[in-house]
């Protein structure tokens, strides 16, 4: 059943279900006390940035190709209707068969109604976060099909009954004997004396997996790029298993966030350079692979795209938040983000962990069912600054912050000091009136500034506290100092 496409600007239904289980801060206390975590992420991650920074300076216009990647999505966010209009027409005219989801539930029912067509009560699947964003594994599931994931990462973590916890890299949050312990207890076939070494746990998954390639009737795969000019679609992999699960089965669903669109196939010379470089630090992907429509007697004979809103439209109607819908899932943000690195993806209970999970979770679905999220960064603005679209992390999480529901104590406390700082005379007076009345507090002096802090206050302040000192005005401002001078 084919649906039109969620005009821009218009909030789609059922905005998506992607709910943060647990509030940020909450989570993450248990996360960052986890030792072993912390050090894998660490490891992790420190290798990933370095391979980054190595890979970036070997091209000397990459600002330029950051340029080219924003205003290609920025165009992409202004056209974005045409575009779609554009793309299903010639992917229909390859032999493609393009459905319309307004939301998770709508695109489930798509993806289990064509499995269903075509016999089969199992699927293989590529990566794909735009399937987890929907929950398709879970549906498919309860109408009695089994989803078998084939990206090694994620099968580690559907093998373990965990949840992904990084964009690229879904089981970063464990070390090898963890998957070895995982691979014994949860894989039939695996040896009984299988090793921790990368190349055994390797070999081990690829003979699981075989028989699963070979015997699948359906895959599904989501798509990093989909071209509107053509209706080509775009996924790029590390290990060949994406595709073995794009050419051996004689069904083929894509599931593909409507923002995935670039209007012309040129566009893709700019992000298979940004991509690659800014998520794994190599030159290029190991495996690009691109299909548009049905070649005969090549690849499968039954194509279908579903194209999925699930909050996108809402997104993009935000002047501010819009510009979220140009990730291009590279991972980058999380790589470089002190908080990622020391509270995991889990902590964030989205799809979308780190710094872009935090403002993409919250419009998705609205930012009061994901309001610790924005709150979740210390606006050092690293983010920003590797992203290879230019994304302004930090700028859209002030963005959400305001939109956040606060306490009625905290919003007073700002409509105050609001007011005080709005008049010089009021604000030199209450500069005066916290300096007398802070005289008395024995307060704690940092030896080298000079400045003082006081460790522990009462409640309600107590909250500030807990977690950070709070600092005493100085002995004088620099207003008096000048005068004096």
């Amino acid at each position: 059943m084919r649906h039109p496409a969620t005009p821009a600007g218009v909030p789609s239904t059922g905005g998506g279900r992607i709910r943060a289980p647990l509030p940020f801060p909450t989570a993450a206390r248990s996360a960052v006390a986890d030792d072993q975590l912390r050090a894998n992420l660490h490891r992790a991650t420190r290798t990933i940035r370095g391979k980054r920074v190595r890979a970036v300076d070997e091209v000397p216009d990459w600002a330029a190709l950051r340029d080219a990647g924003a205003a290609i999505k920025a165009d992409v966010q202004r056209r974005l209707p045409e575009l779609l209009e554009r793309f299903e027409a010639a992917a229909t005219a390859a032999g493609a068969r393009v459905h319309w989801a307004r939301d998770a539930a709508e695109a489930c029912r798509i993806v289990v109604e064509l499995t269903r067509a075509a016999g089969a009560d199992e699927v293989v699947k590529v990566k794909s976060m735009a399937t987890q964003e929907i929950e398709l594994n879970e549906a498919l599931a309860a109408a009695g099909i089994a989803a078998h994931e084939t990206d090694l990462a994620e099968l580690i973590v559907q093998l373990g009954d965990d949840t992904p916890s990084h964009i690229l890299v879904p089981a970063i949050h464990y070390n090898r004997t963890q998957i070895r312990d995982i691979f014994r207890r949860r894989m039939a076939d695996a040896p009984a004396d299988l090793g921790a070494e990368p190349r055994e746990l390797a070999e081990a998954a690829r003979l699981h997996l075989r028989r699963r390639f070979l015997e699948a009737k359906v895959a599904v795969s989501g798509a990093n790029f989909a071209v509107a000019d053509t209706g080509t679609l775009v996924v790029v992999e590390s290990e060949g298993n994406g595709r073995m699960c794009l050419t051996l089965p004689q069904t083929l669903i894509s599931v593909v966030g409507v923002e995935k669109l670039v209007p012309s196939f040129a566009d893709l010379e700019v992000f298979l350079q940004l991509l690659p470089r800014s998520s794994t630090g190599e030159r290029m992907n190991p495996y690009t692979s691109m299909w548009t429509g049905v070649t005969p007697g090549d690849g499968p004979q039954d194509v279908h795209v579903v194209l999925v809103d699930n909050g996108r439209s809402a997104v993009l109607a935000d002047p501010v938040g819009r510009s979220a819908l140009s990730c291009i899932r590279c991972s980058a943000c999380l790589n470089v983000c002190p908080v990622y690195g020391r509270a995991g993806g889990h902590a964030y209970g989205s799809v979308y962990p780190g710094p872009i999970g935090a403002i993409l979770s919250p419009q998705l679905t609205g930012v009061a069912d994901n309001a610790s999220l924005p709150f979740a960064s210390t606006l050092c603005g690293a983010c920003a600054d590797v992203c290879p679209v230019k994304i302004d992390i930090p700028e859209i999480l002030v963005h959400l912050r305001q939109q956040a529901p606060h306490p009625v104590a905290e919003r007073t406390a700002m409509r105050t000091l609001s007011w005080i700082m709005r008049s010089p005379r009021r604000w030199a007076l209450a500069l005066r009136v916290a300096r007398r009345a802070a005289g008395p507090l024995g307060a704690w002096r940092h030896r080298r500034t000079g400045t003082r802090t006081l460790r522990r206050l009462p409640w309600p302040a107590s909250a500030w506290t807990r977690s950070r000192d709070a600092p005493l005005p100085a002995p004088q401002t620099f207003r008096e100092w000048w005068e004096k001078q």
